[in-house]
């Protein structure tokens, strides 16, 4: 399926590496201008010149703490202002935090809900009306396994993964008259930088390759490997585009199978 997203803008924050990365790389190859958002001006540059590459829209980079309104708003501003339009927001912001619960203190649950919930909020909230009022729009949040499934030890990300996927429910069935469609993309084992350096730091003689085989057979991941940031890129892509016209309200799996639930 030759997916199309040309004349369309998306605003992907988190987007300098991992997951963020693959998606604005596949977007703009699928013709969407980009704004990639993220905190590390050095990595945004590393980003634009690989997005770049192979990009048939405009790509920009905006350096912004998702923890910050202000930060948040002046963002939203600038890409609407360079672009005319944001039609696409990926919600994609988010280290995984996790500990068991009663090591977690207040600046934990804070800093957490700040960056993965309310970053979605506030972006989804300045979006939404511009969205209704052309009739197309599209939000994707990126989730994680542990909000359906959460096990001892995963708060506060299994938490704020969870209300993730209440606020893509609730604003896919306030956008769908509209035209804006809501979705959530739960992800599993993804080959990532957080993979990379434990398998440098753990001064292993295996192969990266032979590294990751162990992480998916330790988690019994049942497609046997860890999956790669460009199989969640075009599950992303789909979902932004025409393609993708009566889906919404969904909580889309990215997992190998992995998580138990439905």
């Amino acid at each position: 399926m030759d997916i199309r997203l040309t004349g369309r803008t998306a605003l992907i924050t988190g987007g300098s590496k991992g997951l963020g990365l693959a998606s604005a790389v596949r977007m703009a190859a699928s013709g969407a201008n980009v704004a990639i958002v993220a905190r590390d001006q050095a990595t945004l540059a590393a980003a634009v010149d690989e997005v770049r590459k192979t990009a048939l829209g405009e790509v920009e980079a905006y350096r912004c703490d998702v923890t910050s309104l202000a930060e948040i708003e002046a963002t939203y501003a600038a890409a609407k202002a360079r672009f005319g339009a944001v039609d696409i927001i990926m919600n994609n912001a988010g280290a995984h935090m996790s500990g068991p619960f009663e090591s977690l203190d207040e600046a934990r649950w804070k800093a957490d809900i700040d960056q993965k919930l309310m970053a979605a909020v506030r972006f989804s909230r300045l979006a939404f009306p511009d969205m209704k009022a052309r009739g197309w729009g599209r939000i994707l949040n990126s989730l994680n396994i542990y909000a359906k499934a959460p096990s001892a030890g995963s708060a506060p990300t299994s938490v704020t993964r969870a209300a993730g996927i209440a606020l893509t429910k609730t604003l896919s069935n306030e956008g769908a008259a509209h035209g804006v469609l809501v979705n959530g993309i739960v992800v599993g084992l993804i080959d990532s930088d957080q993979h990379r350096r434990g398998w440098a730091a753990g001064g292993s003689t295996r192969t990266y390759e032979e590294f990751l085989g162990r992480v998916a057979e330790r988690a019994r991941v049942p497609m046997g490997r860890v999956g790669r940031a460009e199989e969640f890129a075009n599950v992303a892509c789909f979902l932004a585009s025409d393609a993708a016209s009566y889906v919404t309200g969904c909580v889309i799996h990215v997992d190998g199978g992995l998580s138990p639930g439905i």
